[in-house]
C-alpha cells in the first residue's frame, strides 16, 4: 500500500506534464491519420504493394534500428556529435516534408493553384525554416513541434507500407528489444542522453515546472538516474548520516519518439489495410471508412491505456522501457475493436518471408 500511495502522490504532482505528453502522443497520431488517405496508394508504399506482406522487410527495419543505435553511440563516444546531428537533421527534414507538403497545399489548392510546381517550393521552404530554427534554438517547444510533425510523417510512411499483422510482429520484436536495451544492456539510456545533449527531436519533452529550459538540460540524465544512492563513495559516514532517497523525477518528462511511432504505425496500417466497410467519411485529403476507423481509434485507446500504465512507473523518476506497455495496449485495443468492427478473420493478413 505504501508503494501505491507513493505512485499516486507522484502522479498527482506531475499530472500536468503527463497530460501534456499524452496530448503530444494523440496529436502525432491524429496528424498521421489526417494525411493517411493521401498516401494510401501503392506508389508511396516503401516496398510497393507486394512488399506490404513480406516479413523480411520488417526484420530489415529492425536490423537498421539496431545498426543505427550502435553507430550513434560509437560516434558519440568518439566526440563526433556534429556528424551525428547533421545526419539526423537531414533524416528529420525528409520526414518533416512528408507532413508539411499536404498541409501547405491547402491554401494554393483553395486559390485554384493546386500544382506541384507551386506547392513544392513552399513545402521545402517551410520544412527548411523549421529545421534551421531547431538547429539555432532547440528549446523544448521547438523540439516538440518538430518531433510531433516528424513522428506523424514516420508513422504514415511505415503504416501505409505494411499490413497490420507485420506491424504487430514488428511491435512485439521492438518491445522485446526495448526492454533489453533499457533494463539489460542499458545502451538505450546512453542513446537517450546523446539525443538530449544534442537537443534533437528524437524524444518529446514535457516540462514539470514553469521556467524550464531544455537548453539548460544536463547530459547523462538518464544514466545518472539508474545509479543506486547506496553506491555513493562514502568515506565511513557517521552513523546518523542518512542515505538520500532517490529523486522522484527530473525537471521534465521525456519520452522517446519511438514510443509514439510504434502504436501510431498500427493505427495507420489499420486504416490502410482493413476492409473498407461502413460509411464513407470524406476528409480534407481523401476518403476513409467507418469500420477501419473504429479499429484505428480502438488501437489508439489501447495505446493510451498502456501509456497510463507506463506513467505509474515513470512517475517515480526511473527510466522505463515504454514499448512493452504501449505496444501491448495498442495490440490489445486493435484486437478488441477489430473483432467488434470487422470480425476476427479480417484481422489476419497472409504474409510471406520473401
Amino acid at each position: 500500500m505504501e508503494k501505491v500511495s507513493e505512485i499516486k502522490e507522484a502522479m498527482l504532482e506531475q499530472w500536468q506534464s503527463m497530460a501534456g505528453m499524452a496530448g503530444m502522443f494523440l496529436t502525432t497520431i491524429f496528424i498521421g491519420m489526417s494525411i493517411q488517405p493521401l498516401y494510401n496508394i501503392d506508389e508511396v508504399r516503401a516496398f510497393g504493394s507486394e512488399g506490404a506482406t513480406k516479413s523480411s522487410y520488417i526484420f530489415l527495419e529492425l536490423a537498421l534500428i539496431g545498426v543505427f543505435t550502435i553507430v550513434i553511440i560509437w560516434l558519440a563516444r568518439r566526440g563526433l556529435e556534429a556528424f551525428i546531428k547533421g545526419f539526423i537533421m537531414l533524416s528529420l527534414f525528409f520526414s518533416l516534408f512528408y507532413v508539411v507538403f499536404p498541409y501547405i497545399s491547402i491554401i494554393p489548392c483553395l486559390l485554384g493553384a493546386c500544382s506541384t510546381s507551386v506547392i513544392l517550393p513552399f513545402a521545402l521552404l517551410v520544412s527548411a525554416v523549421l529545421m534551421i530554427v531547431l538547429w539555432r534554438y532547440p528549446e523544448w517547444y521547438i523540439v516538440n513541434l518538430v518531433g510531433v510533425l516528424v513522428g506523424a510523417g514516420v508513422i504514415t510512411m511505415i503504416g501505409v507500407s505494411f499490413v497490420p499483422v507485420l506491424i504487430i510482429l514488428f511491435m512485439i520484436l521492438a518491445a522485446i528489444y526495448d526492454h533489453w536495451a533499457v533494463n539489460g544492456s542499458k545502451h538505450m539510456l546512453e542513446l537517450a542522453d546523446t539525443m538530449i545533449n544534442l537537443k534533437l527531436p528524437i524524444l518529446l519533452v514535457a516540462p514539470k515546472e514553469k521556467g524550464y529550459s531544455f537548453l539548460d538540460e544536463e547530459s547523462d540524465i538518464m544514466q545518472a538516474e539508474i545509479m543506486d544512492p547506496t553506491e555513493e563513495n562514502w568515506q565511513e559516514p557517521a552513523p546518523d548520516v542518512k542515505i538520500p532517497k532517490r529523486a522522484k523525477g527530473r525537471d521534465a518528462l521525456f519520452m522517446g519518439l519511438g514510443d509514439v511511432i510504434f502504436p501510431g504505425m498500427l493505427v495507420i496500417s489499420t486504416m490502410s489495410f482493413l476492409p473498407n466497410w461502413g460509411t464513407e467519411i470524406h476528409t480534407l485529403f481523401g476518403t476513409i471508412y467507418l469500420a477501419p476507423l473504429i479499429v484505428a481509434l480502438g488501437t489508439l485507446i489501447g495505446g493510451l491505456v498502456g501509456y497510463f500504465a507506463l506513467m505509474t512507473q515513470v512517475a517515480l523518476g526511473k527510466p522505463q522501457a515504454g514499448l512493452p506497455l504501449l505496444n501491448g495496449g495498442s495490440i490489445l485495443g486493435y484486437l478488441i475493436s477489430g473483432i467488434y468492427a470487422v470480425g476476427l478473420p479480417e484481422l489476419w493478413q497472409n504474409i510471406t518471408l520473401f
